[in-house]
């Protein structure tokens, strides 16, 4: 398993741990994955609700509550460290900015198309920042217009493009029809978005790796999907069952009692279906309950708080502290196959292991029309 290279920043192996929210991925998890030659990331989604007395001052906490994580998690790692950025947040020009200001290594800009960025960053001009730009799409199409538009707007392309397929875990990119019996394989997103980039790549005379996401969970995964041409991947669900990871017990827990059955979507308040193992309060939600709230300030542009029947970030800050009763998990399809809290190292070890060995077989490599991610 080969190093990734994102411009003159280079990963030892092409693994990136995914950035989940709310608090499940903070400096813990994050700066575990970078001491083991990954990519560890940090979710600023609702971070401020972290902190003490958040409500008062909420886009301040936020920004607070990501230095300090940001922070510590370098004081614990000379690796490669990331932040995910939502772009459907309300503050997501001031996050990106602490982000920079702190000299995160990459950023992944999901949840909406980022096509406006701080003017601040514009002065400064892109490529003299040290951060590396990742936008986060569930097609090529719209990968093309995000490169399309940087490159016309900012004479500037990003520095590599992850690609989630239907397979990920939270709120996903998709109708809920393409979500059960209509799956786009990701291979095939991976390959058509591959083809899209290659242009720009050859315009801009940079190479762009393009990271595959959703529903891989093996070392073998990993070697069947860049087959198909990723040149690396990123994997939320199987950092969850780890000891360094952020989450209370209860929430790491929910993935080992659970079972493929239990892996269920949901419609989100945000106006997106969402992925999450099935509990109590997931039957109480589908069946219509409100769980009314106070809202100290809309996180998300998009959210109609007064309509909405519960707050999403509240309800997911619960469960990262354990209290499944008030929330739920939000995990991708492949959950139910944890049966053990392991460390990071130990995750890291399977999955090189498993991909050298998929590498190896004596029989011969499948056409990537087969591959099952």
């Amino acid at each position: 398993m080969g190093p990734l290279q994102i411009g003159n920043l280079t990963v030892k192996y092409p693994i990136i741990q995914g950035g989940m929210g709310v608090a499940i991925s903070l400096s813990g998890l994050a700066s575990a994955v970078a001491n083991a030659g990954g990519i560890g990331v940090i979710s600023a989604a609702a971070i401020g609700m972290t902190e003490p007395g958040f409500a008062k001052d909420y886009r301040n906490a936020n920004q607070t509550a990501l230095r300090r994580q940001i922070r510590t998690a370098r004081s614990q790692t000379q690796g490669v460290l990331g932040v995910n950025l939502m772009v459907a947040l309300s503050d997501y020009d001031e996050l990106l900015q602490v982000a920079i200001e702190e000299e995160i290594d990459v950023v992944f800009m999901g949840a909406g198309l980022p096509l406006k960025l701080p003017q601040q960053v514009l002065d400064k001009g892109l490529e003299n920042i040290h951060t590396k730009f990742i936008p986060k799409v569930s097609s090529a199409k719209a990968a093309k217009l995000i490169f399309q538009y940087w490159g016309t707007k900012f004479n500037y392309i990003p520095d590599a493009v992850v690609v989630e397929g239907p397979k990920a875990g939270g709120h996903l990119g998709f109708k809920k029809s393409e979500l059960t019996d209509n799956q786009t394989p990701l291979y095939g997103l991976i390959e058509d978005t591959v083809k899209e980039v290659k242009e720009f790549e050859q315009k801009h005379n940079k190479k762009v790796p393009v990271i595959a996401a959703g529903g891989i969970y093996t070392g073998e995964d990993i070697n069947e999907i860049m087959q198909a041409g990723a040149s690396a991947v990123k994997l939320g669900t199987r950092f969850v069952t780890t000891h360094e990871c952020d989450a209370h017990i209860n929430f790491k827990t929910s993935y080992l009692k659970s079972s493929k059955n239990d892996v269920t979507l949901i419609d989100s308040p945000v106006g997106l279906p969402g992925r999450v193992i099935d509990n109590a309060f997931v039957h109480e939600i589908k069946n219509g309950e409100t769980k009314p709230f106070k809202c100290p300030w809309q996180c998300l542009k998009s959210c109609d708080y007064k309509e909405v029947p519960y707050c999403i970030s509240q309800v997911l800050l619960n469960s990262a502290k354990g209290k499944m009763d008030k929330g739920f998990a939000f995990a991708g399809t492949n959950a139910y196959r944890a049966t053990s809290i392991q460390s990071v190292a130990d995750v890291f070890h399977e999955l090189i292991e498993g991909y050298d060995y998929a590498t190896t077989k004596s029989f011969a490599i499948p056409n990537v029309s087969k591959i099952a991610v």
